[in-house]
């Protein structure tokens, strides 16, 4: 199937400070399956993402996230960087977001520290799942079950650990789309 993503919305969580190739990387591999992505963030305007050792590129911000809601989207996607995870659960609007993504249903994929943001939404206890090495005893404090695995997927929610994991991260995150009812 050459689009599995062809009637997917997917909504890209971020602020700035998101770690670029993690939103990028990701974004680009969703698309070319098909999928609509819009970056969805706390202020309008465009975010700079974080380069690995500085500052990035900015990215266009489709959506703030008080104007936007879980009904728009068939999947949620959270791009890590240390800042980004640690604004963006200081942020009750974004963390609420994410927290009604789960009520719903529906995918969430979050890769590195954007578990972070995951365990200030209480949704993390009682999961299965993996994140950057530093965020291990957090999760496992919140009631998570952590591995190092380059992708785990438990029931919704699709998590990895790096940038070195994005292709198999991308290929599980298209996968998993591809099952909600909007793709079918």
């Amino acid at each position: 199937m050459a689009n599995p993503l062809k009637d997917i919305r997917v909504a890209i969580l971020a602020t700035n400070g998101f770690e670029q190739v993690e939103l990028t990387e990701p974004r680009k591999a969703l698309e070319d399956a098909g999928a609509t992505t819009q970056v969805v963030a706390p202020e309008e305007g465009s975010i700079r993402g974080w380069n690995f050792t500085d500052w990035g590129d900015d990215i266009e911000v489709d959506r703030t996230v008080d104007a936007a809601t879980v009904d728009e989207y068939d999947a949620l996607m959270l791009p890590g960087g240390v800042l980004n995870p640690d604004k963006l659960r200081l942020d009750a609007t974004a963390v609420e977001f994410i927290r009604q993504f789960f009520k719903s249903g529906k995918p969430v994929a979050a890769i590195c520290h954007a578990p972070q943001v995951l365990i200030e939404a209480e949704v993390v206890r009682g999961h299965r799942l993996t994140s950057y090495a530093s965020v291990k005893t957090d999760l496992q404090n919140a009631g998570a079950e952590w591995v190092d695995e380059e992708v785990v997927v438990d029931g919704n929610l699709i998590t990895s650990r790096n940038p070195d994991d994005i292709p198999a991260f991308s290929e599980t995150m298209i996968r998993e789309f591809a099952r909600t009812p909007a793709a079918a």
